[in-house]
C-alpha cells in the first residue's frame, strides 16, 4: 500500500523535513503548499497584475494558493496540520475543516499549549500528535502494523 500525504500549516520550522525524512523508507509520497512565504504571499500580484490595495493583493494569492491546496487535500490519503508556537495558522485551521469535510483522514500536530485553542479541529482528527517523530510512527504503522521500538 502507497500513501498520498499532504502536509500543511506553519513554514516557520523544519517540522516538514523530519516527517519526510523520518518516513524516507515507507512507501509514502508528500505535498503541501508553496512554503517559501514571499512567493505565496506574492504570487497573485506576481501573476495577475499588481493591486494597490493589500486587501485585493492578499485575496489575489489566497486564490492562487488555493488552486494548489484544494488540489493536494483532495488528492491526498492523510492530511497532516501542523499549527506551530509563533503565528496563529488561520490557513491550517481552514485546511483541517477542508480535509475533515472531504473525509479525509486528518492527524493534527501541535504542543500542548494549543489543546484548548484547537479542540475542535482535534475532535475531527484521527490522531493528534505533538512531534513529527509521532507522525512517522502513524505513518509506519499505518503502512506496516509495526509499533514503535
Amino acid at each position: 500500500m502507497a500513501l498520498r500525504v499532504y502536509l500543511s500549516g506553519e513554514i516557520h520550522t523544519d517540522w516538514r523535513e523530519r516527517i519526510v525524512a523520518g518516513a524516507a523508507e515507507l512507501d509514502v509520497s508528500f505535498d503541501g503548499p508553496v512554503t517559501d512565504h514571499a512567493a505565496s504571499d506574492d504570487c497573485g500580484v506576481a501573476i495577475l497584475g499588481a493591486e494597490p490595495d493589500k486587501f485585493w493583493h492578499d485575496h489575489k494569492g489566497a486564490k492562487v494558493n488555493a488552486i494548489r491546496t484544494r488540489k493536494g487535500i483532495a488528492d491526498a490519503d492523510i492530511v497532516v496540520v501542523r499549527f506551530g508556537e509563533k503565528y496563529k495558522q488561520w490557513n491550517a485551521a481552514f485546511d483541517a475543516g477542508y480535509a475533515a469535510a472531504l473525509g479525509k483522514s486528518l492527524i493534527v500536530q501541535h504542543g500542548p499549549d494549543h489543546q484548548h485553542a484547537l479542540k475542535e479541529v482535534d475532535a475531527a482528527a484521527l490522531a493528534v500528535a505533538e512531534t513529527p517523530e509521532q507522525v512517522v510512527q502513524i505513518l509506519r504503522y499505518v503502512l506496516t502494523g509495526k509499533l514503535p521500538g
